[in-house]
């Protein structure tokens, strides 16, 4: 028998003081726009007779993959031309097929979607810097993420835990996968964590767990576009555009909406304060002073 014991995470007990940011990974800290599913998901309709745009297949950006096939195939136009191809509603026996066919497609072109999101690796080495763990879910399956982690990793992000979309019953928009979180970092009070996401489910996960939760209004889901398509748009255009994915974040419950995680660390030194005072993320306003608070 071995007298080895398995290594136990150091506890963060204190309650007025903040233990970990958790990120979501494409739109958050890689793949500006979070574009890498989106030709996956076209395609892998496509290959059963289905047509999908693109804003369609955006709309559940954040779920775990499975559940999002699953909602596709319930948007009454989906749900319309699989019941007129096929005879019959899409089943779940249906939206398993379409998983196992989805999931090598979108590992075959997540690489050429792996870039950091500008500021990513400076605001994570800020999180560092302040003593903060740094936890990590993901709507990615994990044969997905295991593509994705070591690119990034080789980039020289790893953060310290990784919880996928399947390694929970449930993923987003329950708390299960942000509960792991806090069971592999040692974490012993939500209020002490911020949750950092691109999506509203994600932003919903985070407040499920209890946790402070800030929306990325422009990196990510939210508004959709390549780094270069959204540099090329005029200011004008872009304060429309930018207006709209904040509302949607806010709507979520998002208690801070910022552009991109490189406009963490002055949140971050808001929260702390926040939380210094004794305010808890539940029913909390956003603060003055800041446009993402």
């Amino acid at each position: 028998m071995s007298n080895t014991t398995p290594s136990v995470p150091a506890v963060s007990s204190a309650r007025d003081q903040l233990s970990a940011v958790v990120f979501d990974w494409a739109g958050t800290i890689l793949d500006f726009g979070s574009c890498a599913p989106m030709g996956a998901f076209v395609r892998l309709f496509e290959q059963f007779g289905i047509t999908l745009s693109i804003a369609q297949a955006r709309g559940p950006m954040g779920m775990a993959k499975w559940d999002h096939i699953q909602a596709l195939g319930r948007l009454p136009e989906v749900a319309a031309q699989w019941q007129a191809k096929y005879g019959r509603p899409l089943t779940d026996a249906d939206v398993d097929q379409l998983y196992e066919v989805f999931t090598p497609l979108n590992a075959a072109v997540v690489p050429d979607f792996c870039d950091f999101i500008p500021g990513a690796l400076d605001a994570i080495a800020a999180v560092r810097a302040r003593g903060l763990k740094v936890g990590s879910t993901t709507g990615y399956n994990r044969p997905i993420m295991e593509v994705v982690s070591a690119i990034a990793a080789q980039g020289g992000y790893v953060p310290d835990n990784l919880v996928c979309a399947g390694d929970q019953a449930t993923g987003r928009p329950t708390p299960l996968m942000m509960w792991q979180c806090f069971a592999d970092l040692g974490i012993c009070w939500p209020a002490t964590v911020v949750k950092v996401d691109d999506t509203e489910v994600g932003v919903q996960e985070g407040l499920a767990a209890g946790t402070w939760a800030v929306g990325l209004a422009v990196s990510g889901n939210a508004m959709g576009l390549p780094l270069a398509e959204w540099q090329a748009l005029g200011p004008a255009e872009q304060a429309v555009r930018r207006a709209a994915a904040e509302a949607r974040l806010r709507a979520a419950g998002a208690h801070y909406v910022i552009d991109s995680v490189a406009d963490l660390p002055p949140v971050l030194d808001a929260i702390a304060v926040r939380l210094a005072r004794g305010e808890q993320p539940g029913g909390v306003s956003a603060a003055p002073g800041l446009r993402s608070a």
